[in-house]
């Protein structure tokens, strides 16, 4: 049987490489046929997850609600020390320098990153914006973000941190962050959906001593990674909780 994994689009485009080659690396030590399947936006990849194609998901924290709750996925594993951050930045010669200058009709650039997108505009919440009074402009990199603001086409910009900072030293240089999330408890996990489940313990087992073991702590720094926190569904279940209250 062939069971098929995905990967969050707001990967690091830097990573993706790695992505296949940890693929590979599961394949091997879990003796299983597994396809990695990647997708360029959200909105697809959404589609191919309500139509069930999908037994592995390394999943952003907002999509992990559904795919909990309402697929029956298991969480599996986070990255360590790699919370989900948000950051709202603005062209370096922009005279705004803190949220609460911000004004109504504020023009901002952002992807379809929806937990990002949450934390952000919470953030904007002191200027008393919204979505009702400000413009969105999507686009489909962070880096086409950056270029709205270089350009002026924006007046703030939406970050997923991990991204901004990987931006080249000449594109940040033309940024200056305005403000940026701390909560430090949202992460993306790896869970394995109902037909994968067998393997859920054997997983986590893998994964807890990937770092130990040579082969795979190089694919861990392919993908930017140190080591995996093993999770549990309480855990999960907390970040889901705290994910509604924050978009509500």
């Amino acid at each position: 049987m062939i069971y098929n994994f995905t990967v969050s689009p707001d990967f690091n485009p830097n990573q993706l490489s790695g992505w296949f080659i940890f693929n590979t690396w599961l394949q091997r030590n879990l003796g299983e046929q597994i396809h990695l399947g990647l997708y360029d936006d959200f909105d697809s990849q959404r589609r191919a997850i309500a139509e069930d194609k999908f037994d592995l998901i390394y999943a952003n924290p907002y999509d992990a609600t559904s795919l909990v709750r309402k697929k029956g996925f298991i969480p599996v594993a986070s990255p360590s020390c790699k919370s989900d951050e948000a950051i709202i930045a603005v062209a370096a010669e922009s005279p705004i320098t803190k949220v609460e200058e911000l004004k109504p009709g504020l023009r901002i650039s952002s992807t379809d990153d929806p937990d990002v997108n949450m934390m952000c505009m919470i953030m904007i919440e002191p200027a008393d914006l919204s979505r009702e009074n400000t413009q969105i402009n999507y686009r489909d990199t962070y880096v086409l973000v950056a270029k709205d603001l270089i350009k002026g086409d924006a007046d703030i910009g939406f970050f997923l941190e991990d991204t901004y900072n990987d931006l080249s030293s000449v594109v940040r240089s033309r940024l200056r962050p305005l403000v940026q999330s701390q909560i430090h408890v949202i992460h993306h996990v790896l869970l394995v959906g109902p037909k994968f489940a067998h393997k859920h313990r054997e997983l986590q087992q893998l994964l807890g001593s990937m770092a130990a073991n040579p082969s795979g702590a190089g694919v861990l720094k392919s993908l930017g990674f140190e080591s995996w926190n093993l999770v549990e569904r309480e855990e999960t279940e907390f970040m889901i909780d705290l994910m509604d209250t924050l978009e509500h």
